[in-house]
């Protein structure tokens, strides 16, 4: 146990001031970034809305499930799929976090070559999706007249607040249990798994990239999460490359994230963004284990050796533990709060409304419910006056919304 205890300490201090900027960067961009903004631009098929999402997606610290509602709510603003699709999959594979938490654990090859990695993987994947696009001829355009969109002019001390709320109190209740569940499967790695388990696997690094696409898509872990789990694998002897694909593959697909793409963007879609995400995660695995120097991983990494002994760590260091423990305690106790539980609530629920009477009063209605968090998916029936509204979300803000865009909920 008290050798468990150690990693942790010696893991946390190296990670600690890299999370907490990661955190001050995600309520910044969360505060200051208007969402009609992040939207605006991605509507076309092309080449430049989906190089535009993935950069946008780059930096937002999201997993991939608390990513789909952003992306449904993108999509639903008039984002093309396949702006969108490349959103999806840029979004938790790295994040403002996750790029400053690896640099801190596994150096700055890693830090650079992961955002690259997202980049090309989401622009592949977002065109492939857009060659379908433009090919379906079904594909639904939402016209933007007589939409109303709810925006609210905050003063700079309010969005300071938020700031500050949103990436200190709802980012870490967001990820804080998968960054503490990927801190302790690494600690268990580093100290139960034989040094030489994954020697076996050293000459054949194809091989030990399938594997670890086989235990990534089933396994949810968010992208900082996954950085201690990385590195406890490769002090046991896995390949630079193979562990890269743990970290590509293992924040981005899981079965729940890809269930809810079908279901939402269609089947193709899902099957191309499963498909880029596995495909170019091996890919960039393969350059990393046979084109770039094994030093720039191996030799940083090799540092780490000594995490089972207590080392001299800066008063700085020791401070950022300290508050990030605070924080995840605080943001862990909140989650047993009455105040802070998510309402009951159901994945599929309809909303009787009066007064919708045309196509943009529909397309009205599902743009503004779509923004709503959880929210997957909205289907408004006119001839019937009701919306269904897909995904675990708070009823009583659904009818807000409906009550503010002018409509008529019915109770």
């Amino acid at each position: 146990m008290k050798d468990i205890l150690i990693i942790l300490f010696n893991m946390l201090n190296e990670m600690s001031p890299y999370i907490l900027l990661g955190f001050l960067i995600a309520g910044a961009l969360h505060a200051f970034v208007s969402p009609r903004l992040m939207s605006k631009h991605l509507s076309g098929t092309g080449a430049g809305a989906v190089v535009k999402a993935a950069l946008l997606g780059i930096p937002l610290p999201l997993c991939s499930c608390g990513v789909l509602p952003t992306a449904v709510a993108l999509r639903r603003n008039g984002a093309s799929r396949a702006a969108s699709s490349s959103f999806l999959i840029a979004t938790p594979q790295t994040g403002v976090d996750s790029i400053a938490a690896t640099y801190s654990l596994l150096g700055p090859a890693f830090a650079i070559i992961r955002p690259v990695a997202a980049l090309a993987t989401s622009f592949l994947g977002g065109m492939a999706v857009g060659v379908a696009e433009r090919s379906d001829s079904s594909e639904e355009e939402l016209s933007t007249e007589c939409q109303v969109e709810v925006l609210e002019r905050k003063s700079f001390i309010r969005k300071l607040w938020e700031m500050i709320r949103y990436g200190f109190f709802d980012m870490v209740r967001s990820i804080g249990k998968w960054l503490i569940l990927g801190l302790v499967i690494a600690s268990l790695i580093t100290l139960f798994v034989p040094e030489d388990f994954f020697v076996m696997l050293s000459s054949r690094p194809l091989l030990a990239m399938i594997a670890m696409v086989v235990v990534a898509v089933p396994m949810y872990v968010c992208a900082t999460g996954s950085i201690p789990i990385a590195l406890s694998l490769m002090l046991k002897g896995l390949s630079p490359g193979a562990a890269f694909v743990l970290l590509m593959a293992g924040p981005a697909a899981n079965f729940a994230s890809v269930t809810v793409i079908s279901r939402t963007m269609g089947k193709r879609c899902a099957a191309v963004y499963l498909g880029s995400i596995v495909v170019s995660a091996i890919a960039f695995g393969l350059v990393i284990d046979y084109l770039l120097p094994s030093q720039w991983f191996l030799g940083y990494v090799s540092q780490m050796h000594g995490a089972c002994h207590v080392e001299d760590v800066s008063v700085f260091n020791l401070i950022c533990s300290s508050l990030l423990a605070i924080l995840l305690i605080v943001a862990m106790i909140a989650n047993y709060m009455p105040k802070y539980k998510k309402q009951p609530s159901t994945m599929n629920k309809e909303y009787k409304i009066k007064g919708m009477s045309c196509a943009h009063c529909k397309a009205t209605v599902e743009k503004n419910l779509s923004k709503l968090p959880g929210v997957t998916s909205v289907s408004v029936d006119l001839s019937r006056g009701v919306a269904l509204v897909e995904g675990e979300h708070d009823e009583t803000s659904a009818i807000e919304m409906i009550s503010s865009l002018g409509f008529d909920p019915v109770r």
